[in-house]
């Protein structure tokens, strides 16, 4: 064993000395250095679900791990039969106190498809240009994969024994709807390897204006889940020259239309209280007052109204319906015998599927449009609470590391793999420490992208961070 860990700790070495010489001349700390070869090896491992290896990846994370000194008893490779390259890797730094809940650091390591021809770099190659790092994943979600490994390397390196156990989750599938979901194996069969009584994950980062100045520093609390249903109208049929009113897609199209001008109602929860509270200074005068005016009487329509023209926070102030998928008719010249839709709702954080079809079922007020949900619904757990055992450590990191910046609390209008964890009674928050322009950086389309300097701020700032909480009483 210590003959394999020195193999693969020359061989690790060996996979960051390319680099070192560029990397020193910019001043990079030497464990700057370490880390950046890290990263680089982890972005340049293709893990598209098309053509990628999530298990290679997994097992090139775990050699890393294995080469700073940790035991195999403690790294755990996960892959099912039947999905060879859709691996995923437990890694455990056991704790002081076997009583004390762990702390769990989650993150994918699946990434978008991307296609050579459309980007202006090799996607499958880490490239730094101009402050910034080019690459598929660079951002989503390797970025924070890389950190995780390389603090549980930084800690077995330096001897830090937590009080809790610290535990990291390096997952495959998120991406994609068709791959095996990584977290959800893990909470469904190996819920002993990933228990934790706080997981960071994903989710939110900082976001940062053009000249790259912080501009907020968010946590993401609760995110909204994913859920298809199924429309449907059924028809005899017969020839186009002899119509009839009850015609299957026109029936259909009211349904649709009728869906599209509702709303559903506002909610609001401890989160997104928190986000528009703490967002009201940093937005303009009418916005900022329409915020305090809603986070004071929910049913304000009027400035519910004004925070609606807004896509991403009208999808916080409540559930979200909207046709993606269309099929009908089997000829041009027959009238259709039948006409489907599909229905995407992104459903506020404690409602259900049932709920949501009855919703859906009252705006369309006809009987003859079937309204099913999709078998793969998900239960919408509440979002986890913003206690101060959370962000009493976040604010005085955050003070360290950008003074002045003020921490807005968050409801992502998407999702990710927490909706598993939290579904599954582990408390997960979105925190990445990572800041990054409004438009996302590319991040699922091209070139994606992301600061240099963002990146090694954060790695810093989470290092400390987890340090705080693994320690914490």
């Amino acid at each position: 064993m210590r003959l394999m860990r020195r193999v693969l700790a020359a061989t690790v070495m060996a996979a960051a000395l390319p680099g070192l010489a560029g990397a020193e001349a910019t001043g990079l700390r030497p464990d700057q250095v370490q880390f950046r070869g890290l990263y680089k090896e982890l972005v340049e491992i293709n893990t598209t679900l098309s053509a990628g290896d999530c298990t290679a990846a997994a097992r090139a994370m775990a050699a890393r791990l294995s080469a700073a000194g940790y035991p195999d008893s403690d790294l755990h490779l996960i892959v099912e039969p039947g999905h060879p390259r859709e691996g995923n890797l437990v890694a455990i730094l056991p704790g002081r106190d076997p009583k004390a809940r762990a702390i769990l650091l989650l993150a994918h390591i699946d990434v978008v498809e991307a296609n050579r021809a459309d980007w202006t770099r090799d996607p499958f190659t880490l490239i730094e240009e101009d402050g910034w790092f080019y690459a598929r994943g660079a951002s989503d979600d390797k970025a924070q994969a890389a950190i995780w490994v390389d603090t549980l390397v930084r800690y077995k390196t330096e001897g830090f024994r937590p009080r809790r156990t610290i535990k990291m989750a390096l997952t495959c599938g998120e991406e994609s709807d068709d791959a095996l979901n990584g977290a959800d194996l893990l909470v469904t069969k190996h819920r002993d390897l990933i228990d934790a009584g706080l997981a960071l994950n994903e989710g939110a980062g900082g976001l940062m204006d053009a000249a790259g100045k912080p501009i907020s520093l968010s946590i993401q609390s609760g995110e909204k889940v994913y859920q298809d249903f199924h429309f449907e109208v059924t028809n005899p049929g017969g020839h186009s020259s002899r119509p009839y009113k009850d015609n299957a897609i026109a029936r259909l199209s009211v349904a649709l239309n009728r869906v599209m001008v509702d709303d559903f109602p506002v909610q609001l929860n401890e989160t997104t209280r928190a986000y528009f509270t703490a967002m009201a200074p940093l937005v303009d005068a009418e916005s900022a007052a329409a915020m305090r005016a809603l986070v004071a009487d929910p049913t304000d329509a009027a400035a519910a109204a004004v925070i609606s023209r807004n896509p991403m926070w009208n999808s916080m102030l409540r559930t979200t319906c909207v046709p993606t998928l269309v099929k009908a008719g089997h000829a041009p010249n027959a009238l259709p015998q039948r006409a489907w839709a599909n229905v995407n709702c992104r459903m506020f954080p404690g409602q259900t599927a049932e709920q949501t079809r009855q919703r859906l079922i009252e705006v369309v007020g006809d009987d003859k449009v079937s309204i099913v949900a999709d078998a793969t619904s998900l239960r919408t757990p509440p979002p986890p609470p913003l206690s101060e055992a959370v962000m009493g450590p976040l604010r005085k990191r955050g003070a360290q590391f950008w003074p002045g910046v003020p921490i807005v609390p968050f409801q992502t209008t998407g999702a990710t793999d927490g909706k598993y964890t939290n579904a599954a009674g582990i408390p997960t928050y979105g925190l990445t420490g990572i800041f990054a322009e409004a438009n996302g950086g590319g991040t699922h389309g091209l070139n994606e992208r992301i600061r240099v300097k963002s990146l090694y701020d954060a790695r810093d700032f989470l290092y400390l961070l987890v340090k705080d909480y693994a320690d914490a009483r």
